[in-house]
């Protein structure tokens, strides 16, 4: 069994938050009652329920049922809502964890019999919800550069242990959609002039068609997640990637390549050494 003092594992977070009106009937109404009784979920309740399926034998790295929880935000007198969608991300987290682990790794963690059900059931299904998308992405003992370009240092937001609610350190960055897409179409411009071809405008590319998809009166939050509890607080409390991320581009705009190296190198220096963490004993 899965005790509530799980917290892993390691990884951070991009949301979008729907306000109620972008949800078609019915299940506008479900999330209007979801969140009128304030059944909102934190993030490690979806960890729990995720690592209670991989107790089994075999494993159930799928669920069977789509979830009906969500992540909910009340800004500005406006009810927001980042459905889990677990079932999804699952069949998608499986698909690339295919390609990250040797297969007698993979086979004995995931048994193939079991990732061939899970690929003819993500079938069937696509072909019922050709346009499903999930509202959360993530990415394990890192941030991803391309997702602090979303956001802006005034919209950090970081609590040390006990300070917060949940008394669990917080670090996380909230931004209106209209603001992230912005960054994004800004950040492209300067990256295609100075860089040409790069990981990194084939990434933001591909997060700025993903925002495309959901309501303009959305919120995008970046939230490191279970990294808050690797990383330290004095190291949080110093954290500024958002700021680093800005700096960067904005020398590259006005053509100075090593002060946007310097703030580069920066920001892959402190990730870097979060990412080296996953291998200390």
């Amino acid at each position: 069994m899965v005790g509530s003092a799980v917290q892993v594992p390691y990884a951070s977070y991009l949301r979008v938050y729907e306000p109620l009106a972008a949800f078609p009937e019915p299940e506008r109404t479900h999330w209007y009652r979801y969140a009128a009784a304030g059944r909102g979920r934190g993030a490690q309740d979806e960890l729990r329920q995720s690592l209670a399926g991989l107790v089994p034998v075999p494993p159930i790295v799928v669920p069977v049922h789509e979830s009906r929880e969500a992540f909910v935000a009340e800004v500005g007198g406006v009810t927001h809502v980042c459905p889990w969608r677990t079932r999804l991300r699952g069949w998608m987290a499986l698909e690339q964890l295919e390609g990250q682990l040797p297969a007698p790794v993979l086979d004995a963690m995931v048994p193939p019999v079991v990732r061939r059900q899970a690929a003819a059931d993500h079938e069937a299904w696509r072909e019922a919800n050709p346009d499903a998308r999930p509202w959360i992405r993530s990415a394990t003992w890192h941030v991803p550069v391309r997702w602090f370009i979303l956001v802006g240092d005034d919209e950090r937001e970081y609590e040390p242990a006990g300070a917060g609610e949940s008394k669990q350190p917080l670090m996380r960055y909230r931004t209106p959609m209209v603001q992230a897409r912005r960054r994004v179409a800004r950040g492209l411009r300067v990256l295609k002039e100075a860089l040409d071809e790069s990981p990194l405008v084939d990434g933001l590319v591909d997060v700025g068609r993903w925002l495309e998809e959901f309501h303009p009166r959305s919120l995008v939050e970046l939230d490191y997640g279970g990294l808050v509890h690797v990383i330290g607080p004095e190291a949080l409390a110093a954290d500024h990637s958002a700021a680093d991320a800005a700096e960067g581009l904005a020398a590259l705009r006005e053509g100075d390549s090593e002060a946007a190296g310097t703030a580069y190198e920066r920001l892959t220096d402190r990730w870097r050494a979060v990412r080296e963490l996953q291998f200390a004993n």
